[in-house]
């Protein structure tokens, strides 16, 4: 309904309808008046969105419904962009929320590994400090020169580890190369090599073990890296 320069929020198609009613609502009285039959108001409806009625409305009043129309149209919009923009936001926190969690997890089970590996290497440092002082035998069966082996190094280590000693004296700590005179489980060349860890290098596997590792880890970095080069070089 319009009141003096203000006009309430109806559209153009809305004030088309009530215009073609009135038009229709007078054609029927003519027509009653000639013997004509009256239109209904569902025929007014198919006028409506058949013919555009603006033009029935007054001039200095077109522009107010096409401004209330207008008005309508943004409002509806704002509307739509605020719940796509919560909508957004939502979704936005919720795959922040999933990556925080995963980065959390990964930082635990990071920290747990570091934890672990520190134990590991506190365990091992220990048991490497202690092969030195192992009472010698008469004799050792791989077995047990594995068994110690095993409890010095890393056990992600231990491949590579036992596949040197493997290719190097398949685990014989009495083993000479009979061209060369290495000597040992690691072939150490000269044998004598290992006297650093120990003097009785030639009858006992657990100073063989503690000098290999050493050797290992010093020229190399690891048993892993040493394995890297004997598998290019078929020497370490």
């Amino acid at each position: 309904m319009l009141e003096g320069n203000r006009v309430s929020r109806i559209s153009v198609r809305g004030f088309a309808v009530a215009s073609a009613t009135a038009v229709t609502a007078v054609g029927s009285v003519v027509g009653v008046a000639s013997g004509s039959t009256a239109q209904t108001t569902d025929d007014a409806e198919a006028v409506a969105n058949d013919t555009t009625l603006l033009a029935d409305i007054p001039v200095g009043q077109q522009a107010q419904v096409q401004t209330a129309s207008l008005t309508a149209q943004a409002d509806a919009q704002a509307i739509a962009a605020d719940a796509t923009a919560r909508k957004d936001a939502e979704e936005t926190a919720r795959k922040k929320a999933a990556e925080d969690a995963i980065a959390k997890q990964k930082q635990a089970e990071k920290a747990e590994q570091e934890r672990k590996a520190k134990e590991e290497a506190e365990t091992k440092a220990q048991a490497a400090s202690s092969l030195g002082s192992t009472p010698a035998q008469s004799s050792y069966s791989i077995a047990e020169i594995q068994a110690m082996a095993k409890a010095v190094v890393a056990s992600d280590q231990w491949t590579c580890f036992s596949n040197i000693v493997n290719h190097e004296s398949s685990w014989n700590y009495k083993a000479v190369n009979p061209s060369s005179g290495a000597y040992g489980l690691f072939q150490a060349l000269p044998g004598s090599k290992m006297s650093s860890a120990g003097s009785d290098w030639q009858t006992n596997p657990a100073t063989q073990i503690k000098w290999g590792l050493n050797y290992m880890e010093s020229r190399y970095g690891s048993p892993c890296e040493a394995w890297s080069f004997w598998q290019a070089n078929n020497w370490y």
